[in-house]
Order: structure tokens, then C-alpha cells, then sequence
């Protein structure tokens, strides 16, 4: 395998814009440097260049870093080019109606799965996430659906490299086990979930054919007191059958 190339300023400058991201209030140069374990001067360059790109902006009073409009700028084009979230979001609706929880879909995003659209469910008592925010890429049915998505050889080469986290006490972290499970996903065409991920929930995830080559998913979850057996199965058929759906639609806007 090809060695990629590196380039180190550009992940300093990634791991910067994420710590400011997760600030309110911005984040200071000395407290940037402590917390990424660099050196001022070097944390300082960087930030000197993101700077005069707009990509960060810094109080003179506080002299606290926060994003700058340039990212919500690049942002928001790279939002509207996502067409998927536009053919799915009548899926997503009628599958949380049929099955009255709340519907996701998402796309690999590095080793995360970053949350495209949801649709909540009109319970009282449901679980939802926002758009734009990501999941680990071992988030129980989501995460099986995505890695069966991908080549075998990636698939494994990601199992290899990578410790696979205990979320709760039902997470699989045996990789024989989890490889045969990413296996019947594969051939199933989805992939289920019993509180792998979350405590006291469960999750039905099935993949998206053909949306440019990225592996996607739809899932649905919902707390086990409100799903029991014959729940189950109604989301794996509902969600395999939205699943194909949307695959419709890509293919046929592929090929128009």
C-alpha cells in the first residue's frame, strides 16, 4: 500500500479549529498550546494563518480565538451540496410514521459518521442527535452497516488498526465476532443493534447503494421498553425497504 503523504501544519491547523470549535467563549493562545501539547510559537503561527484567512477570529479585549466566516461560509456550501439529505428527507418522515421513532441518515466522514438529517419521533420520550454531528464509526448497527459498506481489505485493515471501543456492557470488542457480524450485515442487508451502542436502546441500521461512492446508512432507534420482538422485525423491514428507496432515487439521479 502507497504511503499517504503527510502534512503536518495542516493537521496542527485541524486539531486548532476543533478545540476552538468546542469553545463558547474562545480559547486563548496559551490554553490552545497546553491543551494540544505544542509549543506558543508554533501554536501562534498557525493560528496567525488561520487568522488571515477569516478561519478563525480573535477579541482584541479577550484576545480569545473563535470561528471565524469563512468556515460557516465553506460550511454551508459544502451543506448545500449534499443532495442525499434532499432525496432521503421524505424516506426518513414516512419511516418514522410507520414506525414512530426516530429516523437518521448519515455518511462515513473520515472514522466517524457524521449525521446528515434526522427526523424525531412524536413520543414524548425519544432519542435524537443534531445534524452535523457525528457518531464513532463502531456505533453499533450504524457502525456494522457502514464497515460492511467498504471494501473487505479496508474493512479489516480498519478492524486491525483500531481498538474497537465498549460503549456498554452488550458492546461486541472481539474482532472475530464483530467481523461476523459486519458479514451478516453484509449479506442481510442490515444490521441490528441491543443496547451495543447506547444503554436501553436498540437500532436497526441498513445501507444506501451508489451516493458517490461514500458508505451511508439509514437507521432508526428507539428505547427497548417501547420495541419488543415484532417491533423489531417491523423496523428491519421498514428500514430495509427505505433503505432501497433512497437507493432507487440516487440511481436514478446517477443516471439522468
Amino acid at each position: 500500500m502507497a504511503r499517504k503523504y503527510q502534512a503536518p501544519a495542516v493537521g496542527k491547523a485541524f486539531q486548532i479549529l476543533q478545540l476552538i470549535s468546542k469553545s463558547i467563549d474562545g480559547v486563548g493562545l496559551s490554553d490552545l498550546a497546553n491543551a494540544l501539547e505544542m509549543s506558543k510559537g508554533t501554536v501562534h503561527g498557525v493560528v496567525s494563518a488561520l487568522e488571515d484567512l477569516g478561519a478563525v477570529l480573535r477579541d482584541p479585549r479577550t484576545r480569545k480565538f473563535t470561528l471565524g466566516f469563512t468556515l460557516f461560509e465553506l460550511g454551508k456550501r459544502a451543506y448545500s451540496q449534499i443532495d442525499l439529505k434532499d432525496l432521503a428527507r421524505p424516506v426518513l418522515e414516512d419511516l418514522m410514521e410507520k414506525t414512530r421513532e426516530t429516523t437518521y441518515i448519515g455518511v462515513l466522514n473520515g472514522m466517524r459518521i457524521t449525521i446528515l438529517d434526522v427526523v424525531e419521533s412524536r413520543q414524548d420520550l425519544k432519542i435524537t442527535s443534531p445534524r452535523g454531528s457525528s457518531i464513532p464509526i463502531f456505533a453499533g448497527a450504524t457502525g456494522k452497516v457502514i464497515l460492511a459498506s467498504m471494501e473487505e481489505e479496508q474493512c479489516r485493515e480498519i478492524l486491525m488498526k483500531k481498538e474497537i471501543p465498549r460503549f456498554t456492557e452488550n458492546s461486541i470488542t472481539d474482532p472475530q465476532r464483530y467481523i461476523e457480524e459486519i458479514e451478516q450485515a453484509r449479506k442481510r442487508g442490515y444490521a441490528t443493534d441491543y443496547e451495543e451502542y447506547l444503554s436501553g436502546v436498540w437500532a436497526v441500521a441498513s445501507p444506501i447503494r451508489g451516493w458517490k461512492q461514500v458508505p451511508s446508512a439509514i437507521w432508526v432507534v428507539g428505547f427497548k421498553t417501547g420495541l419488543n420482538d415484532e417491533g423489531m422485525k417491523r423496523l428491519i423491514r421498514n428500514t430495509k425497504q427505505a433503505a432501497e428507496e433512497i437507493s432507487q432515487k440516487v440511481e436514478c439521479q446517477r443516471t439522468r
